[in-house]
């Protein structure tokens, strides 16, 4: 079931997420409504406190190239564990700051720790745009936003930007 996206600024997209003590059906079903969402929208990633679920859960696929096969990621508890010293930077964006890019500029390469949909621990070393998704949606955990990367000006022009459009779209 695809689920709305939070849309900045809403209070709930700040809040830090709980982290997911055990896994239950209604948590895979989560996981599996942020994946159908992500994949609609289109995204390459998605946090559950975008869609108003205050878990440390996060959803990634970051497959664009046309024919090759999908690989989905579902992580609940995702932890970086080691960050290499090289910086990358890519333009990014957001699905809850729909049209508005920043360049961010975070650790090339990172690994990740997370327990995936069966309960298993699982750990992997990621590089390029793997490694900007999750480091972006890991930061929604955390109740960052990549704009909170990006220069106070440039940051409030894209802020008073997303509060129009929430006008625009309240009024219908």
């Amino acid at each position: 079931m695809k689920r709305p996206i939070l849309l900045h600024p809403d209070p709930r997209l700040k809040k830090v997420a709980e982290p997911v003590p055990d896994l239950s059906d209604a948590l895979r079903a989560l996981a599996d409504d942020m994946l159908e969402t992500m994949y609609d929208a289109p995204g390459i990633g998605l946090a559950a406190p975008q869609v108003g679920q205050g878990v440390r859960l996060i959803v990634l696929d970051c497959i664009k190239e046309e024919g090759e096969a999908p690989r989905p990621l579902v992580m609940f508890n995702p932890k970086i564990i080691a960050a290499s010293d090289e910086m990358s930077s890519y333009e990014e964006g957001c699905l809850s700051i729909p049209d508005q890019y920043g360049e961010v500029t975070r650790p090339s390469e990172v690994t990740v720790n997370w327990i995936d949909r069966d309960g298993a621990e699982r750990s992997e070393d990621m590089a390029g745009l793997w490694s900007t998704c999750v480091q972006h949606e890991i930061d929604h955990l955390d109740g960052t936003l990549f704009i909170d990367h990006l220069k106070p000006l440039r940051r409030q022009m894209i802020t008073r930007k997303m509060v129009k459009l929430k006008r625009e779209l309240a009024r219908g």
